[in-house]
């Protein structure tokens, strides 16, 4: 089925209307800098950031594998997206009221009772993002993906770097744990009002593929990477540059242990990130009919390798921001591609299927930060900073595999 170009730019326009929102939810929860602070202040730990870090990134994709294979069998898949989006609002705000009425309690129970929603928020948030990625590859004409990927980023990124401010200020204005709660409240809403986009999507083209249980995914897994080369490159470069994502929950680690980092610290921290993330994404608009994605992942690559070198040189708390300004060049760089990549070696019949796979290949990304943790714990943070380098490094074998020529 042909999809039309007027349903085709609706469509556009609804995802990012979800976008913007997203946007301006994300800096009231943000995974990197907001989390783990909060995690930090209730009494955690490296081993806790880990834990967190391993459900909110990794874990909550390897899920997949196992939402995929029920998904696949639904011919329209907008119901489930909204049902996981609108799960994710719920818990968010059922975060914020744990903080604010149980303040008293003590940091174990507490600890506990946020790992709970945090679970919930992360695997719903996987379970919904299968069914977005199969409408959006349904809804969006090919020619226009890239341009909708890098005008996400910079659209997502002009409204985050407004709201960054007044997260950042709704952090100082109360003492922990309430200042966390009113944050959570507020990404909670924001959240809600950016599901009106995906109520406003017009799903025409429907799903025919259909898998009958997790054997016959793993069937059609083994098939596909046979016959499709692409997807095992591809899974071994999300392995690889996919621990990049993880970095910087550990950064805010460093900063709380090390140089003693505050409330007002972190809203800087998440203020610097954004400034990365606009940043990089205004460059690669400007350039989107031109930069191929062997560049862009490339350039990756080497910006996480400065990434995981900055803090081995840093011995002022005034100078950690920029670390998080690279991180967010880094985030927003891989997001573009590893999301770009995805459409361009999957089909409009099995796109819920490879956004499964790639879940069920997320397996050092789910286990790096465990790993991580313990070894911060163990031999300190400079040998994790190594680590990361290696892992890092083998990226750039995958992606001179994949050789994606768009």
């Amino acid at each position: 089925m042909v999809l039309p170009k007027k349903i085709s730019n609706h469509n556009f326009r609804s995802f990012l209307w979800h976008a913007a929102f997203l946007a301006m939810a994300k800096n009231f929860m943000d995974v990197d800098t907001v989390i783990p602070a909060m995690l930090v202040e209730a009494g955690g730990g490296a081993i806790h950031i880990g834990i967190m870090t391993a459900i909110m990134l990794g874990g909550a994709q390897f899920t997949q594998l196992f939402f995929a294979p029920w998904l696949s069998n639904k011919t329209y898949k907008k119901n489930y997206l909204l049902f996981g989006i609108n799960t994710r609002v719920f818990a968010l705000a059922g975060l914020g009221a744990l903080l604010f009425f149980l303040q008293s309690s003590t940091s174990g129970f507490m600890l506990g009772l946020m790992f709970l929603f945090i679970t919930l928020f992360s695997f719903t948030g996987a379970f919904a993002n299968i069914s977005y990625f199969d409408i959006l590859g349904k809804s969006i004409n090919p020619e226009k993906r890239k341009t909708f990927f890098s005008a996400r980023q910079i659209i997502s990124g002009s409204i985050v770097l407004g709201a960054a401010f007044l997260a950042r200020r709704v952090l100082v204005i109360r003492d922990f744990p309430v200042n966390y709660s009113f944050m959570f409240f507020i990404g909670a809403t924001l959240l809600l009002i950016a599901s009106l986009g995906f109520w406003n999507l017009k799903e025409t083209v429907p799903s025919t593929l259909k898998i009958s249980s997790l054997k016959g995914f793993l069937k059609v897994l083994k098939k596909e990477i046979r016959e499709n080369r692409q997807l095992i490159w591809f899974l071994g470069f999300i392995n690889t540059q996919g621990i990049a994502v993880s970095f910087l929950p550990f950064v805010v680690l460093y900063a709380k242990e090390i140089f003693a980092a505050k409330s007002t610290d972190t809203g800087t921290f998440l203020l610097f990130k954004v400034i990365g993330i606009v940043f990089i994404s205004a460059l690669v608009l400007m350039g989107a009919k031109k930069l191929k994605y062997n560049l862009l992942l490339y350039s990756n690559v080497g910006l996480s390798l400065i990434l995981g070198m900055m803090p081995l040189f840093i011995t002022d708390i005034s100078w950690l921001k920029y670390i998080f300004v690279m991180g967010g060049l880094v985030y927003a760089l891989y997001t573009m591609t590893m999301n770009g990549l995805l459409l361009e070696i999957s089909g409009n019949e099995n796109r819920a299927l490879y956004t499964g796979f790639a879940g069920a290949g997320n397996i050092l990304p789910a286990l790096f930060p465990l790993v991580a943790g313990t070894i911060i714990e163990l031999l300190g943070f400079q040998a994790f900073f190594v680590l990361f380098m290696i892992i890092i490094s083998l990226a750039a074998f995958f992606i001179f595999k994949i050789d994606c020529k768009r």
